[in-house]
């Protein structure tokens, strides 16, 4: 096992590996940008390594000067996070050049998943559903619009390198479609300098679904059940639970079957998710797989018990999985409310400042995963995600109320942020009937509150 071990990330994902390396018996290096010198990660790690200014490009997505860090610092091995550098296939090869740990997937398995176009067709190969869509990737907005004729409106425009909601737009018709393929790119390039997207046929109504993965560097592969991501707010997820109450035990089992198919057949070894939409009828299909850790991992810890961070860990230390599939039960239900700093009233514009007064509850079956602490600075440079409140039930509806009492307690002073949003999303009658619909109709519109 490592004996020092860099994160090359910050706010709460850094945090929360911080932890797991402490019961771990791990030393730990946090990296810094000049605005988070004062960063709760910052103060927590064993070491801190100041690597750039505040920009993003020059700091924290800065490669060289992160494994200079980690060189100099003598670590071993390096996390990534989630975000940042954990799906580049450049950087984990230059880990493995300067004889350091990426503690993820092999390049090759990243390469091969990430670009989205490809993933297709490796899933097509392995007999895994997928939606229609187009094979290669395409640049060109005429040639592009030649393919959605044939798929038929309305189809979904999507980064072939992206994630996080970026990069996609949906078309409903011809007329509207070069517009938005356009308006896609652009946003492709400047998130992930890259202007290559691909096509899928939109699914009205679907359920976005995704199955966790782990497996070791011996071909074991286990799923620990799905999350149900289905509330969303421009493609960009904001509260998810587990399990999904609509999918059958029938279902359950053909779709984690899926997952691990999909999963084996990138060769694939430490943890990752597989993404699924499943339409109106039951017949679920691939959309794609995430090789990281997920911002919404804490829903799946809590209704198996297993720590998927020190599963990431030991797993790239070569151990192998202590699990196999008949191991792993879901117990009870677990909910996830993402707490950012942005304005609902005003278009969920991002907020800066200074935290004045924190309180964060706590209590039987509650967790809040943080970078928080009082008078904690908010910089203006990097994603607006501040905290995680999870809570765990024996029922849905317990973990409903369990939520609303623990986004009650929660005091977040200083700055403008969505909790009094999320509170009335999870307390409303949509949530608790599962209307995902309802409320992605009213995200859609842009609302600052939810009925």
């Amino acid at each position: 096992m490592y004996q020092k071990l860099l994160i090359a990330n910050r706010g709460e994902i850094a945090v929360r590996i911080i932890r797991a390396c402490r019961e771990m018996g791990i030393s730990t290096v946090a990296v810094c940008s000049t605005a988070d010198r004062e960063a709760l990660h910052a103060q927590l790690a064993d070491e801190c390594v100041c690597i750039g200014t505040e920009r993003p490009k020059d700091s924290y997505l800065n490669m060289e000067q992160i494994l200079s860090a980690a060189v100099a610092t003598g670590a071993q091995a390096i996390h990534p996070g989630f975000g940042f550098l954990s799906e580049n296939t450049r950087f984990a090869r230059m880990c493995r050049q300067c004889g350091i740990d990426f503690i993820g997937p092999s390049p090759e398995s990243i390469e091969k998943m990430g670009d989205k176009a490809e993933a297709r067709k490796t899933m097509v190969r392995a007999k895994v559903p997928v939606i229609p869509g187009t094979e290669e990737a395409l640049t060109d907005a005429e040639t592009a619009k030649k393919y959605a004729d044939e798929i038929g409106y309305p189809v979904i425009i999507k980064a072939s390198a992206g994630g996080g909601g970026k990069g996609m737009r949906v078309a409903r018709s011809a007329e509207e479609f070069k517009e938005l393929f356009v308006m896609a790119q652009n946003e492709t390039l400047q998130a992930f300098g890259d202007d290559h997207m691909y096509l899928e046929k939109y699914l009205e109504r679907a359920r976005h679904i995704e199955f966790q993965i782990l497996a070791d560097q011996y071909g074991n592969t286990v799923h620990l059940g799905e999350r149900d991501c289905s509330v969303q707010r421009r493609h960009q997820k904001m509260i998810e639970e587990s399990p999904a109450g609509f999918l059958s035990d029938k279902l359950r089992r053909e779709m984690g079957k899926a997952a691990v198919k999909a999963a084996k057949a990138v060769g694939y070894y430490s943890a990752g998710t597989v993404e699924f939409l499943v339409d109106q009828n039951g017949s679920f299909y691939f959309m794609e797989m995430n090789t990281r850790i997920q911002v919404e991992h804490p829903v799946t810890e809590m209704v198996t018990g297993i720590d998927l961070i020190k599963q990431m860990i030991q797993i790239a230390a070569g151990e192998k999985l202590a699990y196999r599939q008949k191991d792993v039960e879901l117990r009870g239900h677990a909910i996830e409310c993402r707490i950012s700093a942005e304005d609902p009233e005003h278009g969920f514009l991002p907020c800066a400042g200074t935290v004045t007064n924190l309180y964060l509850p706590g209590g039987n079956g509650v967790r809040v995963d943080s970078l928080l602490y009082n008078g904690c600075s908010i910089p203006p440079y990097y994603d607006s995600m501040l905290a995680k409140v999870i809570v765990h039930a024996d029922t849905r509806q317990e973990a409903i109320r369990r939520m609303k009492s623990a986004l009650g307690e929660l005091v977040i002073e200083g700055i403008t942020t969505n909790l009094d949003f999320q509170y009335d999303l999870v307390g409303s009658k949509w949530f608790e009937e599962g209307n995902t619909d309802a409320i992605n109709d009213a995200l859609e519109k842009r609302c600052g509150k939810i009925c």
